[in-house]
């Protein structure tokens, strides 16, 4: 699933406003690499996929901030170029939280203090490093959504039981 969403995001989606789908179907399918691996195997938690396909969308809309200019130079019009770098600068951070959000609420058995330590400290890191101005080329948005979908990873990774 996710070589295919890579194909068809190089082939077919780059240049339209449905960039983000890959990112989305590529990043959400990634639990289900872990659990249909298991004996035996069983669909991933909703929450881990929908926690993966909105990390997905948010690095799609991270990963383009410091090459906009170059990318609508070159013709490659997807969602975040059309939407344009301030409008990137907002919704990457939200749509992490978003992901954040559905790692610290989705899991059977409630909210842990690990859950919102780690989740305090990525919200803290996503907003600050893309909400924050830099040089137009900075890679500072970029690196701060690496970190805080770092953390998301940490935060499923210790619900890693509950994921299957």
């Amino acid at each position: 699933m996710g070589v295919a969403a890579g194909w068809a995001y190089n082939l077919l989606l780059k240049r339209t406003v449905l960039s983000p789908i890959p990112y989305a179907v590529g990043f959400g399918s990634l639990p289900a690499f872990v659990t249909l691996g298991l004996h035996p195997s069983v669909w991933p938690a909703w929450w881990a996929m929908a926690a993966g396909a909105l990390l997905g969308v948010a690095a799609h809309l991270a990963n383009v901030l410091p090459d906009i200019d170059d990318d609508l130079a070159s013709g490659v019009r997807g969602l975040p170029q059309r939407l344009g770098r301030p409008a990137c600068r907002v919704l990457a951070p939200i749509v992490t939280l978003a992901a954040l959000g559905v790692l610290i609420a989705g899991p059977p058995g409630g909210v842990r203090l690990a859950d919102w330590v780690l989740g305090a400290a990525a919200t803290a890191v996503t907003v600050l490093g893309t909400a924050l101005p830099t040089a137009s080329g900075s890679r500072w948005p970029f690196r701060a959504a690496i970190i805080g979908s770092t953390i998301a990873v940490a935060l499923l990774l210790l619900r890693g039981a509950d994921m299957a």
